[in-house]
């Protein structure tokens, strides 16, 4: 994979953050159980967005883009697509993907077969396995392709809360498409809640009702999902690496994020500020883990010691995120040390630099070590840029538009 040689440089100028991957899989998937033609706008074409249109497809869904970038989805109104075995759904390396659609598609097609690429089949799947195999489905994984059959019934299902909110998510798309009334429980608190937070969200948007009292959700079942227009919010947590661009005081306007919006990586305009005051702070990332990385990289360079607390999801990401940014700082010149779901960063100001960052194949860890790049006294190579298309396929250009200064090798 190629690598990015990047020259210490200051960043100016005005960005557009792209628009939200994790609102874009909802409103996709919403859209393509809707009995009709919805329009989804403000869309970007990120892998794990196309993996999530390419498994539309095989659900039967219709897609065809406008002429002002919108994409027009014929939903399926959950009835199955047809045709012989189980359907094959390429998940790429999202985990939106492979949650969102399993529960899905033991819904409306009797299963299917997952494929996946890098660690994705290496992520923790037992909370469905458990919650699923008790209710009477087939479930084997054979290397990167998982295989399961059978019929999602309705009834009571257990979820720990602390694993992903993504089994929540998966489960409140899935439930109201069976015959009965189902009840979602949380055995323990639930981590990520903004994210499920944006699932009610895109849900109520298209029509479909689900009752939540505290850690239980109540979603009556035979429900249809109604056709509707969206538009794509900006991405809080893409936004986040440019907060971090200005803490290491380079200067850039950042555009496209709404104040008000029910995505958790909000909370990275506030936490600017905590960490923009001197001395030893303590920050729970569980509510918002994706923000680790841009947190990471302010840390690298705030006044006094920072200690990110509630990161053990953090090692089941693309890569062991946790690892990875403790070993991207400490490369750098900084000064960080793990513990098994702490990470603490005792401010250094300007880094070193002049060596490697192994992005691991993890796009928020290559957009992570670009910015630190930047204020570092030595040039930096960070390796496997492409990563970045994961999520943030123009990462680089904007980066470029900034003002930053790298060369391909």
């Amino acid at each position: 994979m190629p690598s990015a040689v990047i020259t210490p440089c200051r960043l100016e100028g005005s960005v557009q953050v792209p628009p939200s991957k994790s609102m874009a899989h909802r409103f996709l998937l919403a859209a393509g159980l809707a009995e009709g033609v919805s329009r989804i706008g403000n869309l970007a074409l990120s892998q794990d967005v196309e993996a999530t249109l390419s498994c539309l497809e095989v659900l039967g869904a219709g897609l065809s883009w406008e002429g002002d970038g919108s994409l027009l989805v014929r939903g399926t109104a959950g009835r199955p697509a047809g045709g012989d075995g189980l359907p094959t759904f390429q998940c790429g390396e999202s985990g939106s993907t492979l949650r969102f659609f399993l529960p899905v598609a033991l819904a409306v097609a009797g299963g299917g077969r997952f494929a996946g690429r890098g660690r994705l089949m290496q992520r923790p799947m037992e909370p469905y396995e458990r919650a699923l195999t008790g209710k009477g489905v087939r479930w084997s994984q054979q290397g990167d392709t998982l295989s399961v059959e059978g019929t999602l019934p309705a009834g009571r299902y257990e979820l720990p809360g602390d694993v992903s909110s993504q089994f929540v998510t998966g489960l409140l798309y899935a439930l109201p498409l069976t015959g009965g009334t189902s009840e979602l429980v949380l055995a323990s608190p639930l981590e990520s809640a903004g994210y499920v937070d944006m699932t009610l969200q895109a849900l109520a948007q298209f029509g479909v009702r689900v009752e939540r009292k505290g850690e239980r959700f109540l979603v009556p079942g035979g429900q249809v999902y109604r056709p509707g227009r969206a538009e794509v919010p900006g991405d809080w947590s893409q936004g986040a690496i440019w907060y971090a661009a200005n803490f290491l005081d380079h200067r850039v306007d950042i555009r496209g994020l709404d104040a008000q919006s029910s995505q958790g990586d909000r909370q990275i305009a506030s936490l600017y500020w905590q960490l923009a005051r001197p001395g030893d702070r303590r920050i729970d990332v569980s509510q918002c883990p994706d923000l680790a990385p841009a947190l990471g990289a302010m840390a690298a360079v705030a006044r006094g010691s920072t200690t990110l607390t509630g990161c053990g999801r953090l090692r089941m990401k693309e890569s062991d995120r946790l690892s990875a940014i403790a070993a991207a700082v400490n490369a750098l010149g900084g000064d960080a040390e793990e513990g098994e779901d702490t990470l603490t960063i005792r401010g250094a100001g300007r880094l070193r630099g002049g060596c490697a960052v192994d992005s691991r194949g993890d796009h928020r860890i290559a957009m992570m070590a670009a910015i630190l790049a930047t204020r570092c006294r030595e040039p930096v190579t960070v390796t496997g840029m492409d990563c970045v298309s994961k999520s943030y396929p123009d990462f680089w250009a904007h980066f470029a538009m900034l003002g930053g200064e790298f060369h391909v090798v």
